[in-house]
């Protein structure tokens, strides 16, 4: 039993010391030094109004001096119509002691009701630092950075709505579509009620500028006057949307009208 023991501690001695051993065991990286993007991945659709910075990483200990990366553009995204960039085209610059720059993409929104995607692919080529490559691993692991530009229906993005000039808008209102016909807004609730939620709709493109909403139920309204309707029109020039919704299952059947403009 003695012997069984001690074999016991000695066991528990040495797992104890194979773990502090991993505990400060310490992996330092020291190279090869280069640029890589941080993602290499991102999908977005043409609507998304905020420019988009793509992030490039330098791996490495931050310089004394700016580093400018070079890359390369291709894909099916066409310059100028689906996207562009802004800045110094080619060239992305990490200024001294920073470890990140930025390739700045603004999207074009020329949804025209045709739902396809194109790709946007950057490729690191370069750098004007000796010692700083691109990509990891001599050049492979993010090195390439794939952009997806998903295009819109014509009426879909971001929206804010106003009851009126006068009023303050509401934010964060989305219009979406999955076959450019029928669309979900996502709040029709424009200072509407005393206390005002969240409140989704579906309605119809006509096709001539002029929107339907069909008789539907709203889950937020009680049962027995949930039923609400209306119709709308879409500025051809400005693009600002225009809607009337009536509370049909309301005595009097009252109306509200709001405008929606996109971001």
């Amino acid at each position: 039993m003695k012997y069984n023991k001690a074999i016991l501690q000695v066991m528990l001695w040495g797992l104890v010391a194979v773990v502090l051993s991993c505990e400060t065991e310490k992996i330092i990286f020291t190279g090869p030094y280069h640029v890589r993007f941080s993602d290499t991945l991102q999908t977005l659709k043409e609507s998304h109004s905020q420019p988009v910075k793509i992030e490039v990483h330098l791996a490495g200990p931050q310089l004394q001096d700016d580093v400018t990366a070079t890359y390369s553009i291709t894909g099916t995204a066409r310059e100028g119509i689906d996207y562009t960039i802004v800045g110094d085209r080619g060239k992305v610059k990490l200024t001294r002691e920073s470890s990140f720059g930025y390739i700045t993409v603004q999207l074009i929104n020329n949804s025209n009701n045709i739902l396809r995607s194109q790709t946007l692919i950057l490729t690191l080529t370069g750098t004007d630092h000796a010692n700083i490559g691109v990509g990891q691993d001599g050049g492979g692991l993010g090195k390439k950075f794939i952009f997806t530009i998903q295009d819109d229906c014509i009426l879909g993005g971001n929206y804010q709505g106003l009851k009126d000039e006068l009023s303050v808008p509401v934010e964060d209102i989305t219009i979406i579509s999955t076959d450019c016909e029928e669309y979900t807004l996502s709040n029709w609730d424009i200072d509407i009620f005393q206390f005002p939620r969240e409140r989704s709709l579906k309605f119809i493109d006509n096709g001539d500028n002029t929107l339907t909403i069909p008789d539907q139920k709203d889950a937020t309204l009680p049962a027995d006057s949930a039923t609400i309707n209306g119709s709308g029109f879409v500025d051809p020039q400005t693009h600002d949307i225009f809607m009337k919704v009536k509370l049909a299952g309301y005595k009097g059947q009252p109306e509200f009208s709001f405008k929606l403009i996109r971001d």
